[in-house]
């Protein structure tokens, strides 16, 4: 398989492996309008497999949700062909509008246009809680 580089774009590197259509999806990011190459289960010396993403043209995105699925991950700028800047996503406090909670007793089902709102649990440093019922949450 080869895949070549990018000359102007972003990389998003030590995704876990599996998860890089979910990086996708929440990050609103359309395949079928976005020229990027998706690689999967590629080896990795610190993690066993990770997944790469690799997008063409674009370097401005909103990388809360990134910070949420894959705060291992890596974001590389590239510019003319060379890295210019490597970054980590940062592990938001809170998440607006990213995710769904999954309580069907949540006042959030009923009140379809209310903010789905979550914290990050200050007891496990991974784990996201509903705002208005507590309900953990789920990818």
């Amino acid at each position: 398989m080869k895949v070549t580089s990018i000359v102007n774009g972003t990389i998003i590197d030590h995704v876990p492996a599996g998860t890089a259509l979910k990086v996708l999806h929440y990050m609103n990011i359309d395949p079928a309008q976005t020229r990027l190459a998706l690689i999967m289960n590629a080896v990795s010396q610190r993690f066993g497999s990770k997944d790469i993403i690799k997008i063409e043209g674009r370097e401005d995105f909103d990388l809360t949700a990134l910070g949420f699925i894959a705060p291992q991950a890596t974001i590389d700028t590239v510019r003319d062909g060379r890295i210019i800047s490597k970054r980590n996503p940062v592990r938001p406090d809170h998440l607006v509008n990213v995710i769904s909670c999954v309580n069907p007793r949540c006042i959030t089902t009923v009140e379809r246009d209310l903010d789905q709102r979550f914290h990050l649990d200050p007891s496990d440093q991974g784990i996201y809680r509903c705002d208005y019922c507590d309900e953990k949450a789920e990818l």
